[in-house]
């Protein structure tokens, strides 16, 4: 795993796509920093980090297009399917060595607090808990690209791909107010979402008998329910997207200035759950 991990590390800095990725997060960085911290005299860094957050939904698809695209693509993950390492370690040490890249300019930007406490008033604990959600919300993005690249061949796809699902992120509070919040239109939702799900599953793991089943039992639960209690559907796709908005927690730390302990714990979780699925997808691409 260790060989694998430092593989990876030595890549993104050999073909300067490790230079390149630093050096554009550290320069807007810079860009907001100055902005609103050193010429407007905005004393918190974390609404430097609320800009940014916009600029890596650019920056993590670059990063993280080649993880898994281009080994399928030249056909070098044979070479790594049959190294004496199981598939989740040399998935683990992959996405690992996109995380320490992308912690290169995170490091960075905690010299910008103490720029802002040697020049006037600084709030070093909301900045530094800020900076940590800013960090595991691109870690989240990191495993999102690498499940992407994992499902392709394409490096073009799999980064087009990873952007249109992070914009989406950044967009689902806004569309949440689109959703109908009828009980039959949460009906029809949830339908949308199960058989979304299913979909990514067989995708996965290629077991059509698998998705059927998961697909016709999620159609009788659901309209089940909706039938036995038609009440308990008002609102309630709604209620469940606005709970799984993945910016909301780092809005909580920079914005609301809250130590949301749990939303630290939903971003670990989320990439638990992609790496799994990472490590399914090449596991089907092993055995087929």
């Amino acid at each position: 795993m260790a060989a694998i991990y430092k593989r990876e590390v030595k890549s993104y800095f050999q073909c300067m796509t490790g230079y390149v990725f630093i050096a554009f997060l550290v320069l807007f960085v810079g860009i907001y920093f100055m902005a609103y911290n050193l010429m407007s005299g905005y004393p918190y860094f974390s609404y430097t980090l609320s800009g940014m957050v916009t600029i890596v939904m650019i920056g993590i698809p670059v990063l993280t297009m080649r993880s898994f695209a281009d080994d399928r693509k030249t056909k070098t993950d044979q070479l790594l399917l049959t190294a004496p390492v199981s598939v989740p370690k040399m998935v683990l040490a992959k996405y690992l060595s996109m995380v320490t890249v992308f912690a290169v300019p995170v490091l960075i930007s905690c010299l910008c607090p103490l720029i802002i406490k040697m020049n006037g008033t600084a709030y070093l604990k909301t900045d530094y808990a800020s900076i940590l959600a800013f960090f595991l919300l691109g870690c989240v993005y990191i495993a999102i690209g690498m499940f992407i690249s994992s499902t392709t061949e394409s490096q073009i796809i799999a980064a087009v791909g990873t952007f249109g699902v992070i914009l989406l992120l950044l967009l689902w509070p806004s569309l949440v107010n689109f959703l109908p919040t009828s009980a039959s239109g949460s009906l029809v939702g949830f339908l949308l979402l199960w058989t979304l799900c299913v979909v990514i599953l067989h995708r996965v793991t290629s077991h059509n008998l698998l998705a059927f089943v998961l697909e016709a039992a999620g159609i009788v639960a659901l309209v089940g329910a909706y039938v036995a209690k038609k009440s308990m559907f008002d609102r309630a796709l709604v209620n469940l997207v606005e709970k799984i908005a993945v910016t909301d927690v780092f809005q909580n730390f920079a914005n609301n200035y809250i130590f949301d302990a749990g939303g630290l714990i939903y971003y670990a979780s989320i990439i638990f759950l992609l790496v799994f699925l990472t490590v399914q997808s090449v596991e089907k691409r092993r055995w087929s």
